[in-house]
């Protein structure tokens, strides 16, 4: 997890009618608005198969819109809001324990303790191998969308603990971070994997620290082993410092994560400028 905001509150701090609950809106597979008891909802419905029960906002004059993000962790698209909620995508994506995506997949409604019906629609949705799951929203800053926000954000944590879930507000990914994590980003889809047996050359080549450009050219030509190294580094069988700027003499070693043979890397968890972009 890329990090939580500050603003705490239990289910018994929060501005929220106890007697009434809260209730989740979401699509069916048809496209038709179904509102149930969020308790029930969130058992029997599979939120990260959802498309959006609200389309996101196009701000006039913002010079990056709503797109899609292809999740190696699916194999299918999800939408993205913003630069912020596309970043923190990318880090849930590279999550082993992650198993689903998706894009504003549920209104949460609820009455306030004056009984005025609220809502809000977190930004983001993650599956967990455990069954659990995860609701975010992904500020571009720590105070956007203002004190309405964070209440919702208050709300929304309540219901989440109901369930053994969790809410968070996902701070900006540090810099170089993201920089690096774009990167890798560029080389996840499964064509980049290399050719039979050149991944298990690529693992081997690394099966001890050492500099990124000498474990390249041990195994072959950089301009074709490098995309299966990132393609690696991406998925976790291999591993590398995201902290700092990635170059050619930066070590890569082991990951933590085992690879598949054969396997396209579904399922897992940076950028001088010699290396070739892969593309997003």
């Amino acid at each position: 997890m890329s990090g939580v905001d500050g603003a705490g509150g239990s289910a018994g701090m929060v501005d929220v009618d106890g007697r009434a609950g809260f209730e989740a809106v979401f699509l069916d597979p048809v496209g038709q608005e179904v509102r149930q008891r969020w308790e029930d909802a969130c058992v029997a419905v599979a939120f990260e198969g959802l498309a959006p029960v609200s389309a996101f906002p196009v701000v006039p004059g913002r010079r990056w819109g709503p797109g899609l993000w292809w999740s190696s962790t699916t194999g299918r698209h999800v939408v993205a809001g913003s630069n912020a909620m596309r970043a923190q995508l990318m880090v849930l994506d590279r999550d082993p324990q992650v198993t689903g995506l998706a894009g504003r997949p549920v209104r949460l409604v609820w009455r306030d303790g004056r009984g005025r019906v609220r809502s809000w629609v977190p930004q983001l949705f993650a599956r967990y191998a455990d069954g659990s799951a995860l609701l975010a929203d992904c500020p571009g800053h720590p105070e956007a969308g203002g004190e309405r926000a964070l209440r919702a954000a208050q709300a929304a944590r309540a219901a989440c603990e109901l369930l053994g879930w969790h809410y968070r507000r996902l701070e900006p990914l540090e810099a170089v971070f993201a920089a690096n994590l774009r990167w890798l980003a560029g080389y996840r889809r499964p064509r980049f994997r290399g050719c039979p047996g050149g991944a298990d050359a690529v693992l081997e080549a690394f099966a001890r620290q050492r500099p990124l450009l000498e474990g390249v050219e041990a195994v072959g030509s950089p301009m074709t082993v490098l995309p299966a190294v990132f393609h690696a580094l991406w998925h976790g069988w291999l591993a590398v410092c995201l902290e700092r700027p990635l170059h050619q003499g930066v070590l890569v070693g082991p990951g933590s994560v085992p690879a598949v043979a054969g396997s396209s890397g579904a399922g897992m968890a940076g950028v001088a400028g010699g290396f070739g972009g892969g593309g997003l």
